[in-house]
């Protein structure tokens, strides 16, 4: 028998947004349309210029569970630490006692039916899952293709937290590869992060990944500085960017990733200041990078599991 409403565990939806008019109608129509609806839905409209002010106050009307913060116009999109700082304005609105999950959802997405109610099932069947999500694709050439993710992270444009062990991280740091590092803090406390691509899971993402309101180059080359903020080691990207060398835009957006990692070291500019977790890191990616990432997560979940 299917657990009822009020059986069911609570979870929140906080969406951090800005000029998304284009996307958001997908989002919001596929969010409410889940089998499984969220209690609470925030959405923090970060000072947006275009209709989404107007298509937000349309969808709130008619639907109780959704709630509007806006907040004023800084003149320019903000990723990164923008996005985070726009989601803790909604994180900070919440009684958090009353949800078990809380998801960070981007508004540029189309999610399937089921999404929330088989990852919520998931984590409630194992307790040392912290963080997960399905798969994203997008459209290339009126096809979809896969946008290619690792396993071991869960997405941030859908990042599903167990309420408890995302603040016993710290929640996410106010900096880009913020969707990194929870991850591998998660997997330093002993917990999974992780991500599947099945079907039912599998998700359109309606803006590509890495993308930049100045273009895809510059958000390539954020990637490389946000790998070298969180202390990803120089072989490591270099291997990760040459292994998606055939990832568009071909071979000059793998090297605009490895470009960013090196401008910012020769900048001197700042790393992630916790050492024990940099040492963690690159502890995981050389094991990763010698071993094959399969096998050091099998043998990190067999450690979990005497």
């Amino acid at each position: 028998m299917a657990p009822t409403d009020n059986e069911r565990p609570k979870y929140v939806l906080i969406s951090p947004c800005r000029n998304e008019a284009e996307y958001m109608r997908e989002t919001l129509d596929t969010v409410l349309a889940q089998s499984f609806p969220p209690s609470l839905w925030v959405i923090v409209d970060d000072g947006s210029t275009d209709d989404t002010p107007k298509i937000l106050a349309q969808y709130a009307e008619g639907h109780p569970e959704i709630r509007i913060i806006t907040r004023s116009d800084r003149g320019h999109r903000a990723v990164g630490p923008g996005v985070i700082d726009a989601f803790y304005a909604g994180y900070n609105a919440v009684n958090r006692g009353e949800f078990e999950y809380i998801c960070k959802l981007d508004l540029d997405l189309r999610l399937p039916p089921r999404y929330f109610e088989i990852l919520i099932g998931r984590m409630e069947a194992d307790p040392l899952i912290a963080t997960c999500s399905g798969k994203a694709y997008i459209y290339e050439d009126g096809e979809l293709r896969f946008e290619r993710h690792g396993d071991d992270m869960s997405l941030g444009m859908t990042k599903l937290y167990r309420l408890s062990q995302f603040e016993a991280i710290g929640g996410f740091v106010k900096e880009v590869m913020w969707d990194g590092i929870d991850c591998h803090r998660c997997r330093m406390n002993g917990w999974k992060a992780l991500s599947w691509d099945e079907e039912e899971l599998r998700f359109v993402h309606l803006r590509p990944m890495g993308s930049s309101q100045t273009g895809i180059l510059t958000g390539r080359m954020r990637h490389g500085f946000g790998q070298y903020f969180m202390g990803t080691g120089f072989p490591f990207i270099v291997a990760s960017s040459l292994s998606r060398i055939n990832q568009r835009p071909y071979v000059i957006g793998s090297l605009a990733v490895v470009w960013g990692w090196l401008k910012s070291a020769l900048q001197g500019k700042p790393r992630y200041d916790d050492p024990d977790f940099r040492k963690f890191l690159r502890k995981y990616q050389w094991n990763v990078l010698f071993r094959g990432k399969e096998r050091v997560l099998r043998e990190m979940e067999g450690k979990r599991r005497p």
